[in-house]
């Protein structure tokens, strides 16, 4: 299993930028996909992006397209998720997350979970 620890995140406001990173620990970081998911307040964890293990396949939640931007570099084990033009809406804790059996779906019950996420809040 591939253990994963999220950083970057803080307040700032709408239109504001946030770079998150999520590291993993293990030699096997390049065989996995990873996704960014995040949990506002009251809301269950929704998709937000994916990267496949050779970051060739990314995909995107429509409500983040064109402002995200989800990259990886294996040779850090290190996947990132830029954030620009944030707006309230994206205020959530953002976790990511290593591909399971299912491949690159947007369901979070088929990915492991390890980390803590990390919050982002956008005032308005």
């Amino acid at each position: 299993q591939v253990q994963l620890v999220e950083s970057g995140g803080g307040t700032v406001q709408a239109g504001g930028s946030l770079r998150l990173s999520c590291v993993a620990s293990g030699n096997v970081f390049s065989s996995y996909g990873i996704a960014w998911f995040r949990q506002g307040p009251g809301n269950e964890r929704e998709f937000v992006a994916v990267i496949g293990w050779s970051g060739a396949s990314i995909y995107y939640a429509d409500s983040v397209k064109g402002r995200f931007n989800i990259s990886r570099h294996n040779a850090d084990n290190t996947v990132y998720l830029q954030m620009n033009n944030l707006k309230p809406e994206d205020t959530g804790i953002y976790y990511c997350a290593s591909e399971g059996a299912n491949g690159l779906t947007a369901v979070p019950s088929d990915w492991d979970f390890t980390g803590q996420g990390t919050q982002v809040t956008v005032l308005s």
